[in-house]
């Protein structure tokens, strides 16, 4: 790699290599790698001409992580999320659009955007979701809350990254335990992929993201049922809850809510046209288990 290639030459041969190694959209994948080893965006990737040898050196090296099917979010360091830019680590997921559906959810309640609303997001991993959320309620504040100190520390760099850190907290504990006080709503999105099912996951699912936030237990709704009975109990009456859902899981999570006081009010649709979101309102009544 002593000398320049043409920025051609090395996007379509990159784009080969990534489609042969089982990888769909090879062409916008090694755009997007070589945008990072050039530290440009696609503008100034469209400007130029030929890689130098320290960008192509960059490169290879992202390119064969990819090879090896390593998320590219997780090469890259970031991915966007709604209308945010967030950092990305190991640590936690992967914001996904399909999650998008949950703020969409959110807004579709039409509460005032004005509304000083208290918002907690359980298992926030990068805070995607509160941060969202926090974008589009000027006036409300937010609690994160994950199992890892490194999801935790992330989140709190990417409220920081999007002006959020003064209307934000994060912590690290076991979800509720820690908490007390009551909020407006709540989000999760829950692990909620069966046991046995997570080794057929795609590569960059089962080999590089956490294990904890996917595994479900043997049906997928482990933590759903857990949800649903603590939640009540931080929730100030008529505020909601927005899960997260698997495909095929939403009744049966509306169906255990039912039985803790959380009434569904709605579903809304991912992009791929599959019950992603739930929405639940806390009636200040519980029927029991």
């Amino acid at each position: 790699m002593s000398t320049v290639i043409s920025k051609n030459t090395l996007l379509q041969d990159a784009s080969h290599r990534l489609e042969g190694a089982g990888i769909e959209d090879g062409r916008f994948e090694a755009r997007h790698l070589l945008c990072w080893a050039l530290e440009c965006d696609l503008t100034g990737l469209f400007m130029c001409t030929d890689v130098p040898p320290d960008v192509h050196a960059r490169f290879e090296s992202a390119l064969q992580r990819r090879l090896a099917r390593e998320p590219l979010a997780f090469i890259t360091g970031e991915t966007g999320f709604w209308t945010l830019d967030l950092y990305t680590s190991p640590a936690t997921l992967i914001p996904r659009g399909d999650s998008e559906a949950l703020i969409e959810a959110l807004l579709a309640q039409s509460l005032p955007r004005d509304r000083a609303l208290k918002i907690l997001d359980l298992g926030t991993g990068t805070g995607c979701l509160l941060l969202s959320a926090l974008s589009e309620f000027p006036h409300a504040w937010g609690l994160g809350v994950d199992l890892a100190p490194e999801a935790a520390h992330l989140a709190r760099r990417n409220a920081e990254r999007n002006g959020l850190a003064q209307r934000s907290a994060f912590m690290a504990g076991d979800w509720v335990s820690a908490l007390s006080g009551q909020f407006d709503v709540i989000f999760s999105n829950p692990p909620y992929i069966e046991s046995d099912d997570i080794a057929a996951l795609m590569p960059e699912v089962a080999q590089y993201e956490p294990r904890r936030a996917l595994d479900g237990g043997q049906d997928g709704l482990d933590a759903y049922r857990w949800l649903c009975r603590v939640l009540p109990m931080l929730l100030v009456e008529q505020g909601v809850v927005i899960f997260e859902m698997g495909i095929g899981q939403i009744d049966a999570v509306s169906s255990f809510a039912a039985r803790h006081g959380l009434q569904e009010i709605a579903r809304h649709n991912d992009l791929g046209g599959i019950e992603r979101a739930l929405v639940l309102q806390f009636n200040g009544k519980s029927v029991g288990a």
